[in-house]
């Protein structure tokens, strides 16, 4: 697992925490026993897609897809070829109704990431076939690090926070210079408060209200 560099300014002081090696060491045992998602060289796909400097939108989920095939470190998204799950189909049919834009062909929402939008599970690995496995292992701790290091950048970005796991984060940002758009998980579990609430309109309007332009919905 390697951080990449233009994060490491960043983030170098947890390295150096003990929960790292903690962390660090029970990742290895897994991967040594068990089938674990994502790809080693996935877990911070994240921080590789947007640049630190580059993050406009950040979109925070819980812990990656446990299906084999489906993660690649990035929340909500799958691979190229991998038919969208429940959570992100019910996503692409509410931005459809929300904002007009035509449901997409892909479940990879990569080109999001790479307009800025920093698509972070707050855990960053999970054991095959069975979800929140790696909870409570210390990624908090490191994706709580991450979320606050970009509460104290100057320039400021909109923070989307659905469902109660994400809503619990609110704590760490500054909500006087950022915007916080929360809401209802698109899990069909929550789909009938998510449905119709508009959260990608809600996303447009709070950057525009930083001066920023409204983002790029389009895969």
């Amino acid at each position: 697992m390697k951080i990449p560099d233009g994060w490491m300014p960043i983030l170098r002081g947890e390295l150096e925490k003990p929960y790292w090696r903690e962390l660090s060491e029970f990742v290895a045992a897994e991967r040594a026993l068990h089938e674990v998602f994502p790809a080693d060289d996935e877990v911070f796909a994240a921080l590789e897609h947007t640049a630190f400097d580059d993050v406009r939108v950040v979109l925070l989920g819980q812990d990656p897809y446990p299906t084999p095939g489906h993660a690649h470190g990035l929340c909500f998204s799958v691979r190229e070829g991998v038919k969208p799950p429940a959570s992100l189909a019910n996503m692409y049919r509410e931005l459809e109704s929300d904002l007009g834009v035509p449901i997409a062909t892909t479940g990879s929402l990569t080109k999001w990431a790479e307009r800025g939008m920093l698509l972070l599970n707050t855990v960053l690995t999970v054991r095959a076939r069975e979800p929140n496995s790696h909870q409570k292992r210390g990624w908090e701790t490191f994706t709580d690090a991450i979320l606050s290091a970009l509460s104290a950048r100057e320039r400021p970005m909109v923070f989307v926070l659905w469902g109660t796991a994400a809503k619990k984060k609110e704590k760490r940002i500054d909500a006087t210079r950022h915007r916080v758009v929360s809401g209802a998980h698109p899990s069909p579990l929550s789909i009938k408060h998510f449905k119709g609430s508009k959260p990608f309109s809600k996303i447009d309007a709070a950057l525009r209200d930083l001066g920023e332009a409204p983002f790029d919905w389009s895969l």
